[in-house]
């Protein structure tokens, strides 16, 4: 499990304004640890990044150490579910997804971030389906987890929904990809549902703690 203080290296890394995740990249990639990027000097940032650094928190969000103090205190308040904090080249993150030309360098789990790496496919569809769409979708994720088959998708409405639901009847589980802070639930009707696959599957955001729907 991530500790505080790499935790808070990763957090103002990830956060900082005016970087996104090519330079964090770099930066990791001149420092060697987010840690040493934290604890670098301007002067060094600039140097293996080209960025003015700044030391206060983007317009609308937390002061980093506020934010670090949220996210560690979310971690320690796992009830039904775990939660984690799954870092690039953490042996947990998806194998798949470092194959992507932009991985990004945090993922937040709620539930079983081992399922992060079992084979997977993903259902997702409309949100204002037909009676037969949802059922399809039902059947199709039910049959899916039932060949051994993780189901991922998106949390919303209709076929997301639905996908999640056939899923949650097999045991191979599902993965819900969320686009808020794990904080909260889009859309709020999803609420039970997202208890749901937290317990038996995994709810998985690249966004940090507090950011709402957009």
């Amino acid at each position: 499990m991530i500790d505080r203080d790499e935790l808070d290296a990763w957090l103002r890394l990830v956060e900082a304004p005016q970087v996104g995740r090519e330079t964090a990249r770099r930066l990791l990639a001149a420092f060697g640890s987010p840690q040493a990027a934290r604890d670098a000097s301007d002067a060094a940032w600039r140097e293996a990044a080209g960025v003015q650094r700044s030391h206060s928190a983007p317009e609308g969000r937390p002061p980093p150490e506020t934010l670090t103090e949220s996210t560690w205190q979310w971690l320690q308040g796992a009830t039904t579910a775990p939660r984690s904090v799954v870092t690039l080249g953490d042996a947990q993150y998806p194998s798949a997804l470092l194959e992507t030309a932009d991985p990004p360098l945090l993922l937040y789990v709620v539930g079983d971030a081992d399922l992060l790496n079992r084979p997977a496919l993903a259902i997702v569809g409309s949100r204002n389906p037909t009676p037969q769409g949802v059922e399809n979708a039902r059947a199709f994720a039910a049959g899916l987890g039932d060949s051994g088959f993780v189901v991922v998708s998106g949390l919303a409405l209709g076929i997301d929904g639905a996908a999640h639901e056939g899923a949650l009847r097999s045991a191979s589980g599902t993965i819900a990809v969320v686009g808020t802070g794990l904080d909260r639930v889009y859309p709020r009707r999803h609420l039970e549902l997202a208890r749901r696959i937290a317990e038996r599957g995994a709810i998985v955001s690249k966004f940090a703690l507090g950011t709402p729907a957009l």
